[in-house]
């Protein structure tokens, strides 16, 4: 972990360059309107830069330069091993400019420059490391035929992949992405979340130094109505990756169904739960894997326990315990190496999690912690973590994704009930199961409907293990491992027979 230095960090962010264009074929353009859109730092309220601002005829210079590059073979051609040099250069470059990168995200994000250095930045480089090193380790499959047949299975680029990504984790999402869209000789075009774009487009920087060719890696800042619904109704795209809402990404698949019926790969919205069995003997540790589920980035997190499932004769004294860890959380400046939340992405967006709060309070929620807004001095966007006790399962804020620091405590008084309170929502992205019984752990992880089951910890895995959702929290596909690889390929079967 790098050791950080408040002095030198609020001097090197006071002399970033912004980056803020487009990037297409290898430039960094305006939009061919001129348009431009505001960035702000939601942690002052105060406006950083202009961003660019694309729209259809960016997107269709955009995907016309990707389509040439693809079929041209700059890329999609070149032999794996080369491939794995390229995107390894990449990968260094991305830990050579770590504290830029992370200082971006922390100026348009609101994220704590500590944790966005150490873990955002830090992954984001080994996502694309883990996805290079297999480029040229994938291997093709053989058909079990007679002797006078050959038959070959093939994974070819499926060719152009346009990406929507989230503003929670700009560059570590962009990574989930590109690792495997460019491994496989893909051409890709992102558009990232309005909020937080200046991450990605460096990001876009880096990848042609590092030898990607111009053309194969594309950034096209803009509105997501506008930006995001061209590239998902774009006939010359050939698949759409889209992190976020599942609002949103049910909107996806009405553009690949009017379009082309390309593929769409989505990873949407959750309502993790955490259940704490009656016979954990280590409440403390329990304690702090709960905060950190529930507390993470500010809640800001897809896969964030934000239903902590804890039975009856626990429940008092863990609240105490993770009340406890939480004021050893401070909250302030994301530029303080210190702080450990920072500030909610924007006003419209404090607002909404202010408004979950307050129907908790109506609905008859015990408040146990935080639950305001708090340093308004600062003209920043910031929410103090927050505990709800006595929440039942069918109110607001245990059914719907807040996306903010706010937990519901929920009692259950067996296992079957446990069960029951995590498998009754719409969403199935993530879990947590904290027990000292293995039996009870094999037991309900099988039951338990999310693409994850963390057990003893809070954890979406390593870049080996797959990462989506059942049910409403996701749809075609899965980010990270090999399962990642296959989405962003077309599988061709070859067949010989001798003559």
């Amino acid at each position: 972990m790098t050791e950080l230095n408040e002095k030198a960090i609020r001097e090197q962010a006071a002399s970033l360059r912004l980056p803020t264009h487009a990037v297409i074929n290898g430039q960094t353009v305006n939009a061919l309107s001129g348009a431009t859109f505001d960035t702000e730092n939601p942690a002052t309220g105060q406006v950083l830069a202009q961003i660019t601002c694309c729209d259809e005829a960016d997107v269709e210079r955009a995907v016309k330069v990707s389509r040439e590059v693809f079929e041209r073979g700059d890329w999609s051609r070149m032999h794996p091993a080369d491939r794995r040099r390229v995107m390894n250069r990449f990968a260094d470059l991305i830990d050579d400019h770590a504290m830029e990168l992370a200082l971006l995200e922390v100026l348009e994000a609101g994220k704590p420059v500590s944790e966005t250095l150490n873990t955002d930045i830090h992954e984001t480089a080994e996502c694309i490391r883990w996805h290079a090193d297999a480029t040229d380790k994938i291997y093709d499959q053989v058909c079990p035929t007679g002797p006078d047949n050959l038959g070959m299975i093939i994974r070819e680029p499926i060719g152009v992949v346009g990406a929507v990504l989230p503003w929670n984790f700009p560059a570590q999402m962009a990574a989930w992405k590109l690792g495997p869209v460019l491994s496989m000789g893909n051409s890709i075009i992102i558009k990232p979340a309005e909020l937080t774009s200046m991450s990605t487009i460096r990001l876009a920087e880096l990848a042609l130094e590092a030898g990607i060719p111009a053309g194969v890696f594309n950034v096209v800042p803009g509105m997501g109505a506008v930006v995001g619904q061209a590239l998902g109704r774009h006939g010359d795209i050939d698949c759409c990756a889209f992190t976020g809402s599942t609002a949103v990404g049910r909107k996806f698949l009405e553009y690949a169904a009017q379009s082309n019926l390309k593929r769409i790969v989505l990873e949407l919205g959750g309502k993790s739960p955490q259940i704490v069995m009656p016979d954990v003997s280590d409440l403390d540790a329990v304690a702090e894997h709960a905060a950190n589920a529930a507390f993470w980035n500010m809640g800001e997190n897809c896969s964030a326990g934000s239903r902590l499932l804890v039975h009856e004769d626990l429940k008092d004294a863990l609240v105490e315990k993770l009340t406890a860890v939480m004021k050893g959380w401070p909250l302030g400046d994301p530029l303080d190496p210190e702080v450990k939340l920072g500030s909610m992405i924007e006003k419209k967006h404090m607002e909404k999690v202010l408004s979950y709060i307050q129907s908790a309070h109506e609905e008859g929620a015990e408040l146990r912690m935080g639950g305001r807004q708090v340093l308004k001095e600062t003209g920043g966007y910031f929410v103090e973590p927050t505990i709800f006790d006595s929440v039942t399962n069918d109110m607001k804020i245990a059914r719907e994704e807040i996306f903010g620091p706010v937990l519901s405590v929920i009692t259950f008084r067996d296992e079957e009930e446990a069960i029951r309170l995590a498998n009754e929502t719409p969403y199935g992205l993530a879990s947590s199961l904290h027990t000292d019984n293995i039996h009870v752990a094999n037991r309900m992880a099988r039951q338990i409907k999310a693409g994850t089951v963390s057990i003893n910890c809070f954890s979406e895995g390593d870049s080996t293990a797959p990462f989506g959702g059942y049910k409403l929290s996701g749809f075609g596909g899965r980010d990270k491992s090999l399962a990642a690889h296959d989405q962003y390929a077309e599988l061709k079967t070859v067949w010989y027979e001798n003559r």
